[in-house]
């Protein structure tokens, strides 16, 4: 399979006609992917006044270097060909090394970053943690004492973070009656059937009465979690999410594009997966992590925030499922790490997406794609295998 798309011409009759309720799932996300603003309402995350930070090149042929996964032999040109990918951009010693647009992508379009849009919050987070604007210890309750009469009762803002609440939320994309899907029609994704179900995220929020386990025992995904943060942060600064991303992250990283959420019905931005961004301007968020949250000499994310990202999680909490990817993996501050020892960590998304970050190499990988599944261990496992393999090419 290649990266063909059925939508290459989106003004050829009959293109653009899908199922509204599928606009996500394949093969239509091959295109929507790409155009999230014109199927949902969004909010701009203004990219400042400023410059863009400065992006240099050092562009290495990249294609033909070998890698073994899944017991297949590839080359990093044949994933691309073969994997979905609409972008794909490399940095090593702070330079664009390779840099790819496929499936209709170009520089200046916004692709849908699905959750790696949790990291973008959460290194929000991070800043205002900084600042003494909130307190990861405190309780959830001490900003949104509405949660008071939820299953969020006593769980604090690092219990959120690190998606180790014990209140149920079953996050089965593919089941029609699952809080996921609950939560494709409170964030204005997909049409509600169910009279009974929400319309806005924040009473989603509010509905969710029931703890699985003890706060603090147990890593279990939990996307709404990024967004009891979301308006955690809202509520702290005073401040709209959009904004607050704009003004605390994306115009001070200096990025090339506006970026934009996708927001409900009551004008929420969807923290947990809503976010939009250029290849680029993804890169920039990277190489602004891979600086330990400097970025053109001006320092933007805590030091120790981002080491006690790296550094900080325990692996004890992480298991199951999440192991067949990440056998020495652990989950914190909503990035994944790939293990405590290096500190590799990752903001990852359903259908594919990928930012990998490796400060000891000083090497970062993204990847936008549009897989045909929500989830592959394999396509995950390859795709992993292959920003490895590279890494170790530009090691040498």
């Amino acid at each position: 399979m290649t990266n063909i798309s059925p939508f290459r011409d989106p003004t050829a009759p009959g293109k653009r006609l899908f199922p509204r309720q599928d606009w996500d799932r394949a093969p239509w996300n091959r295109w929507t992917f790409q155009h999230v603003r014109d199927l949902l309402p969004t909010t701009k995350v203004w990219r400042g006044a400023g410059p863009a930070s400065l992006l240099s090149a050092d562009l290495r042929d990249i294609d033909v270097i070998p890698f073994a996964a899944e017991g297949e032999a590839h080359t990093i040109g044949s994933f691309l060909e073969t994997s979905y990918a609409d972008g794909f951009l490399v940095l090593h010693g702070g330079k664009i090394v390779a840099e790819r647009y496929l499936n209709g992508m170009t520089s200046h379009t916004q692709h849908l970053s699905q959750s790696v849009a949790k990291s973008v919050v959460s290194t929000v987070a991070g800043i205002l943690i900084g600042r003494g604007v909130i307190d990861p210890a405190a309780s959830l309750t001490d900003y949104l004492p509405e949660l008071e009469a939820t299953a969020y009762r006593g769980a604090t803002l690092q219990h959120v973070l690190d998606m180790t609440s014990g209140v149920v939320f079953d996050e089965t994309y593919t089941a029609p009656d699952s809080h996921m899907a609950q939560l494709d029609v409170a964030s204005g994704w997909k049409k509600g059937e169910n009279p009974n179900w929400h319309t806005n995220i924040w009473d989603l929020v509010l509905s969710l009465k029931d703890l699985e386990c003890p706060h603090g025992t147990s890593f279990r995904y939990r996307s709404i979690e990024t967004d009891v943060l979301s308006f955690v942060l809202e509520r702290a600064a005073a401040t709209p999410l959009a904004e607050l991303v704009s003004r605390e992250l994306w115009a001070p990283m200096g990025a090339e594009e506006d970026a934009y959420f996708t927001v409900d019905a009551a004008g929420n931005a969807l923290g947990d997966g809503g976010f939009n961004a250029t290849l680029r301007d993804y890169a920039r968020f990277a190489l602004l992590h891979l600086r330990g949250g400097e970025i053109d000499g001006r320092r933007i994310v805590p030091t120790e925030w981002i080491a006690g990202t790296r550094f900080g999680a325990d692996p004890r909490l992480f298991g199951g499922i999440y192991q067949e990817v990440l056998p020495a993996g652990a989950y914190h501050n909503q990035f994944w790490i790939e293990d405590t020892a290096r500190g590799v960590y990752m903001a990852r998304g359903v259908f594919g997406q990928l930012i990998y970050i490796d400060p000891v190499s000083d090497f970062a990988a993204v990847v936008l794609s549009s897989w045909p599944e929500f989830v592959s261990t394999t396509r995950t496992r390859t795709a992993l295998a292959a920003v490895r393999a590279i890494r170790g090419a530009l090691s040498l």
